[in-house]
């Protein structure tokens, strides 16, 4: 019998890579979008059987994630999560009005945090019950680094990185692994308006001399959610063409 997996944010770019990365590695895969059922369908179909379930839920309202998990568990046991869905909002720290700051820090911590870690409670509490299993967080470069008007998106992406890290040390007598990856720039819709103006600065920084693809970041996550990776838990790899160090 394959492994089940839910996947959030996997109805395009990393998520949606992922996805797709682990059904022809054998696995049943649950799909998850935030509001854009088309695109979901659309890796529904590339999925076929291996798509175990479709799942809709604003992750922006952390009380969803709970819901979410269960859902996925009405249609079968999951062997593993990976939260990948998040946003990534610019941010004037000191120039923004109250207004728009409260509104980004809420929603980035929301998304970015306070669902992936509630989601993982949940998953947690299943996989404990059921002899172990494990969650990949798809965490970011700045979440080591920070980034210039990107505070809070980097903020987020730190307490997710150190999220994984103690829950790796606590969960680890119950089976349970935990591991994140932390990609720099990657070719997404996500980071593309980011990078219309500024893709000769930003190629240079990176001595591969090119972006990640959605597909490496698979390729990664893949091998963490493997048998092969058994031994490792709280590891969190980056992703960046040797742009930067830590």
């Amino acid at each position: 019998m394959s492994k089940r997996v839910l996947v959030t944010g996997s109805s395009r770019g990393i998520g949606r890579a992922i996805a797709v990365r682990l059904a022809n590695e054998g696995w049943s895969v649950a799909i998850h979008y935030a509001a854009d059922s088309k695109d979901a369908q659309g890796v529904q179909r590339v999925l076929g059987k291996r798509c175990s379930g479709m799942y809709q839920a604003d992750l922006s309202q952390p009380a969803n994630a709970s819901k979410l998990v269960a859902e996925a568990l009405k249609e079968g046991p999951l062997d593993a999560l990976v939260n990948n869905a998040g946003v990534y909002l610019p941010l004037d720290f000191l120039g923004s009005g109250e207004a728009a700051f409260n509104a980004n820090l809420h929603r980035t911590f929301a998304v970015n945090f306070e669902s992936p870690m509630m989601l993982t409670r949940v998953a947690c509490k299943h996989f404990a019950a059921n002899g172990g299993g494990k969650i990949l967080n798809v965490c970011s470069r700045v979440g080591f680094r920070g980034e210039s008007g990107a505070a809070l998106y980097a903020a987020s992406k730190a307490a997710l990185i150190n999220l994984t890290r103690s829950l790796a040390v606590e969960l680890a007598p119950k089976n349970i692994g935990l591991f994140g990856i932390a990609p720099g720039w990657v070719e997404t819709a996500m980071a593309r308006d980011g990078m219309k103006s500024r893709q000769e600065d930003i190629l240079s920084g990176i001595p591969l001399a090119r972006m990640a693809t959605p597909e490496d970041c698979a390729a990664t996550a893949a091998f963490l959610l493997s048998d092969d990776a058994a031994y490792l838990s709280g590891v969190v790899i980056d992703i960046n063409g040797a742009s930067y160090f830590h």
